[in-house]
């Protein structure tokens, strides 16, 4: 007999962020997130996302033993603002056992059904900046700091459960050519686009130099973003709750800018290190030593992981990307990085994808979000 419950205590919600720990301790390709990190995702007084949004977290037993979890959210100003009268669900783990998904899955529905709403959509997190997607293709490959990683049998049993596709995403492994072999197109488009706009390339040498520019960054995420499917506004508090979480991560060289002539940012990429293979090692546990797994990430790596890009609506389709692009190669010439692995782009952004075909280029994994209606009595 399948039971679910109701995380409500602290060894409900340790028990909630160790199960994958269980599941996938047989994987070679599932990262493992930051244990604390997960918990403090799920704690109100931690986490800013509560002011606009609530959850519940469900974990599946069967013959005494987790098989299971889910989380159930809603964002109200998707809601009430943008009147996505949607339940989102997100941390879908589960054992290959369709009756715990099914069980999972009606846990979310009852919790959509005592709100009012409509339909559920997931896996996503709380909003644009937290984790999306089933991955349903790339069983074979290692999942990034900002992915998750899903057994293949999942997807089978949201289809299993008429559960419909909804957003879908891409994810690209780039090869990064020598200094001498770069795209010479990708070279000249950039210089041809930095004289006609009047637009110059913004490096960073600090942190302290980054700072004054992040709300201007995230500002430009959400002129960026708000005409897709899956977009929420982010919110300030939100905001300043990333660049305390990320900011330490992140290394100057690795943020590459754009500027208009009067100093505005107009563009901007963030990349990191890959650091996939120290968290792999780290098991979840940044002390003690998971911090100098993470500075050697920073310093030897051939692989890096290309997390956000913003671009001024006013600049969309201009070619800007090839600017950002072209210092990019630069540093990770510099810095001897070979690979770059792109994080989900929905499949409707053609523009970036278009993009990479001035490198070589595969197409290593897929995700998608699944969707159902609610039917409220």
């Amino acid at each position: 007999m399948i039971f679910i419950k109701k995380a409500i205590s602290v060894n409900d919600y340790k028990d909630f962020v160790n199960f994958p720990f269980k599941l996938y301790k047989d994987s070679k390709y599932w990262v493992p997130p930051i244990s604390n990190e997960e918990l403090e995702m799920m704690d109100k007084t931690k986490n800013p996302v509560f002011n606009n949004a609530e959850a519940e977290y469900f974990l599946a037993f069967k013959n005494n033993e987790i098989v299971g979890r889910i989380a159930a959210i809603v964002n109200w100003v998707e809601v009430k603002e943008q009147s996505k009268n949607k339940v989102r669900f997100g941390w879908y783990d589960v054992i290959n056992d369709i009756e715990v998904s099914k069980k999972l899955i009606e846990a979310v529905i009852d919790f959509g059904k005592e709100r009012k709403l409509s339909f559920i959509e997931g896996p996503v997190g709380f909003s644009n900046m937290d984790k999306a997607g089933l991955l349903t293709h790339g069983f074979n490959e290692l999942n990034t700091m900002i992915t998750w990683y899903h057994n293949p049998y999942q997807k089978d049993h949201l289809e299993r459960l008429e559960m419909k596709k909804l957003a879908e995403w891409v994810e690209y492994r780039i090869q990064i050519f020598n200094e001498k072999e770069a795209p010479e197109k990708v070279k000249r488009f950039s210089d041809i686009i930095m004289k006609r706009y009047n637009l110059k390339p913004l490096n960073f040498k600090k942190t302290s130099e980054i700072e004054p520019y992040l709300d201007q960054m995230f500002d430009l995420l959400n002129k960026t973003y708000n005409t897709l499917q899956t977009f929420v506004p982010i919110q300030q508090y939100q905001v300043d709750h990333y660049k305390e979480r990320y900011l330490r991560y992140i290394h100057p060289d690795f943020i590459k800018s754009v500027v208009d002539k009067d100093g505005n940012l107009i563009a901007f990429a963030i990349t990191m290190p890959s650091f996939s293979r120290a968290l792999k090692k780290m098991n979840g546990k940044m002390f003690p030593f998971g911090f100098l797994r993470i500075l050697k990430s920073q310093i030897f790596n051939k692989r890096a992981s290309l997390y956000l890009i913003g671009v001024h609506p006013n600049y969309q389709n201009k070619g800007v990307t090839a600017i950002l692009f072209n210092d990019l190669q630069t540093m990770f010439n510099k810095r001897g990085i070979t690979e770059v692995e792109t994080n989900p782009e929905l499949i409707e952004n053609n523009s970036i994808q278009a993009f990479w075909k001035n490198y070589e280029s595969v197409l290593h994994k897929k995700r998608s979000t699944f969707t159902k209606e609610i039917f409220n009595d």
